[in-house]
């Protein structure tokens, strides 16, 4: 082999290995463009979904401030059912909901004096984790526009296609360890459940809500029902929203 034929032999190996070099950097690239599309696709439809949920949510929450409601809370513990409560409700200024007990007081206990030292001690214990309880509920319901912002700048938020919408997932929600999943139906643009996994204080004190919205006759989205378990507590607390009225209509 001559000098010439040297020079040749071995600029047509470079070439080739130049052009094997560019086509597998090629099919490196394409795929990872084919890879990168569908994820791109799904980041979009969470914003899009996302912007949807935080506008009905921020929406619904005006039109709540309008009314007043009743709420009643029948409470289970131990499997004991205890007397039914009802407040009537209503926003105040701060933003917070007020609630006027509502119907006669509370019996005060019988027997004596020692027996109803213990019942009363007990009767504050519970109403104290009852209004820690309801603290805890008021950080998920309603779902809060910018908390949900929040969890996905902190990338927490999962999105599945479900029958007549989507399901959202949110983790580390209000409380690290949280799980708070909506569903939203995109047809009628409002969330139609709730489903919270938290905790109280201690993340041994796991506290389970299940939601279910329903739409008054203007479309506004309320709480119909939250079901709370305190499992940790042997705590059952059904709570009903009804006989929503205009606050101007008082």
């Amino acid at each position: 082999m001559n000098w010439s034929t040297a020079i040749r032999y071995r600029a047509r190996s470079v070439i080739g290995k130049t052009v094997s070099i560019g086509k597998r950097l090629m099919i490196v690239g394409v795929a990872a463009l084919v890879a990168t599309v569908p994820m791109l696709a799904q980041s979009s439809d969470l914003q899009q979904r996302l912007a949807a949920v935080k506008q009905s949510a921020a929406e619904n929450q005006q039109r709540l401030h309008e009314y007043q409601w009743i709420e009643t809370t029948q409470l289970t513990l131990k499997g004991e059912a205890k007397p039914l409560k009802q407040s009537l409700c209503q926003y105040g200024p701060d933003g917070a909901v007020q609630k006027t007990p509502m119907g006669p007081p509370p019996e005060p206990p019988s027997g004596r004096r020692v027996k109803q030292r213990i019942i009363e001690k007990k009767t504050e214990e519970m109403q104290q984790y009852m209004g820690q309880v309801k603290s805890l509920l008021g950080m998920y319901v309603p779902p809060d526009p910018q908390k949900i912002g929040q969890a996905y700048q902190a990338g927490k938020v999962s999105l599945n296609p479900a029958g007549g919408g989507v399901t959202l997932v949110f983790t580390d929600y209000a409380q690290p360890g949280d799980q708070m999943t909506l569903f939203f139906d995109t047809a009628a643009k409002k969330i139609s459940s709730v489903n919270v996994n938290t905790y109280m204080d201690d993340p041994k004190d796991k506290v389970t809500l299940t939601v279910q919205m329903a739409s008054l006759p203007d479309g506004t989205n309320y709480a119909q029902q939250t079901v709370l378990d305190a499992t940790a507590k042997k705590l059952q607390a059904t709570t009903t929203n009804s006989n929503y009225q205009k606050r101007d209509a008082y």
